[in-house]
This record gives structure tokens, sequence and C-alpha cells, in this order.
């Protein structure tokens, strides 16, 4: 199986999410406070190796109308960024609503949103990389050229 990292990607923080041994279960992982890109990356490489992570997947903010906005450019830029300075590639995965979701999730488990938002940012990478793990396993497996 596949080491995939789920970001989400803000101006204020990164939510950081990966998937269990088998690819079946995303789980929030930490939340970067965003300082500085430098400062940023050292902590997303050492999360990246330590997990032998092959692949990231970063959530896309389009508009509800299906058109790519001005935070979604941002989020692209960033994320070009960081698979750059990681040496990892990157795919993306549409994101509307799942911070709403996260907040959903975590109004029911009775947290405090306004005190835990990292906990939003963490929720919705792992509703992100959640997402790209049930296209993944709902899509036909590729039959090789070598069988035909």
């Amino acid at each position: 199986m596949i080491s995939v990292l789920g970001l989400d990607l803000g101006k204020k923080r990164i939510g950081v999410a990966g998937c269990d041994g088998t690819g079946l279960i995303a789980t929030g992982l930490t939340t970067i406070h965003r300082r500085s890109f430098q400062q940023d990356m050292l902590e997303l490489e050492q999360i990246a190796q330590a997990r032998q992570v092959q692949l990231l997947v970063a959530g896309l903010p389009y508009s509800m109308d299906g058109t790519l906005g001005f935070q979604a450019q941002q989020v692209q830029r960033l994320g070009r960024r960081i698979a750059i300075a990681l040496s990892l590639p990157l795919e993306y995965v549409d994101e509307r609503l799942t911070s709403v979701q996260a907040e959903e999730l975590l109004r029911a488990e009775k947290r405090h949103l306004i005190r835990d938002k990292h906990l939003i940012d963490r929720k919705a990478a792992a509703l992100i990389l959640q997402q790209w793990l049930d296209q993944r396993r709902s899509q036909p497996t590729p039959i090789l050229s070598s069988l035909k």
C-alpha cells in the first residue's frame, strides 16, 4: 500500500492527516501553525520521512459553481512549492465543505471550536485524505498491458 499525507492548506495553519497501513482509514495527525515556509517544510519533512510518504493529497477549494477562484489558486501555488520542497508527487481533491463537515463532527464530539481551530484543520485534512482513499478504492484496477 502507498503511504499518503493529506493536507488542508491554509494561510495560518496546515492540517495534516495520514492513512493506516491498509489504506482504508485516514486519521488527523497534527496541525502545523505556519511561521515561515522553511520551518513549515522542516515539520512536514519530518512527518513525511517518519511515515515513508510517497504521495501528497491536498484539498482544493473549488467555488460552489465548480470554478477555481483566488483561494484555490493560492492553494495550488503553495501545494506546488511543498511538493517540490519534499520531492513528492501531489494530487488534489475537491474540498468544498470539508471544513464545515469537520466543524460538525467536532461539535458532535462537544469540542470548543473557538479554542480548537487547529482540530478543524486536522479533521479537514483527514476528510480530504479519506475522500481520496475512497475514490481510489472505487476505481477499477487497471489491467496491465502485458496481459493482452
